[in-house]
C-alpha cells in the first residue's frame, strides 16, 4: 500500500492541509482538540489497507491549515463549509465521516446541515448534545468539570464555534 501523501487544497476561502491514503469509498477522519491529522495515523493505514480512500484534514486553525485571525471564522458553519469544499474538490458526493472530540461536533453539524453528503457518521469521545441557546457554554463546562478542565481554558474559541445562529456575541455565549 502507498504511504500517506500530503497536500493542501483551497476550500471555503482557506487552504486546508490533508493527509490521504488508499482508494475506494471515502472516509473522512476529523480530529479533536488540540490535535491534527497525525492523531489518525494508525487508522489511516488500517482503513486504506482495507479498501478505503482515507482523508484526514488538519481542521481550520490547526496544523498546516490556514488559521484565520478572527474568532468569528471558527463557527460550525465554517467547518461544515470546509468539509463540503473538500468533498467537492475530491469529486465525492458522500463520505463516511468519523469525528473525535470537536471533530465529532463538526460531523454532527455536517450530518444535520448537509445529510445528503454523509453516508454514515461515527463519533468518538463525546455524546451528541443539543445546543442550548440560553446557556453560556464556557460557564456550563466550568460548572460541570471545574476550572481545571482543559477546554475551559479556551472559552473564546468555544464561544466562536458554538455561536452559530444565536445572534449573540462570543461574550454572551461564554
Amino acid at each position: 500500500m502507498n504511504e500517506v501523501s500530503h497536500r493542501r487544497i483551497k476550500t471555503n476561502g482557506i487552504w486546508v492541509h490533508i493527509a490521504e491514503q488508499g482508494r475506494g469509498p471515502l472516509v473522512l477522519l476529523l480530529h479533536g482538540f488540540p490535535e491534527i491529522w497525525y492523531s489518525w495515523r494508525h487508522q489511516i493505514s488500517f482503513l486504506a489497507n482495507h479498501g478505503y480512500h482515507v482523508v484526514a484534514p488538519d481542521l481550520r486553525g490547526y496544523g498546516d491549515s490556514d488559521s484565520p485571525l478572527s474568532p468569528s471564522s471558527y463557527t460550525f458553519m465554517h467547518y461544515v463549509g470546509d468539509i463540503i469544499g473538500l468533498l467537492d474538490h475530491l469529486g465525492e458526493q458522500q463520505a463516511f465521516v468519523v469525528g473525535h472530540d470537536v471533530g465529532a461536533a463538526i460531523a454532527w453539524h455536517l450530518s444535520l446541515f448537509r445529510p445528503e453528503r454523509v453516508k454514515a457518521s461515527i463519533n468518538l469521545g463525546v455524546a451528541y448534545f443539543d445546543r442550548n441557546p440560553n446557556a453560556k457554554l464556557g460557564e456550563s463546562l466550568i460548572r460541570t468539570f471545574g476550572d481545571g478542565f482543559y477546554i475551559s481554558q479556551f472559552q473564546a474559541f468555544l464561544g466562536a464555534i458554538f455561536s452559530i445562529g444565536t445572534g449573540k456575541s462570543r461574550k454572551d455565549i461564554c
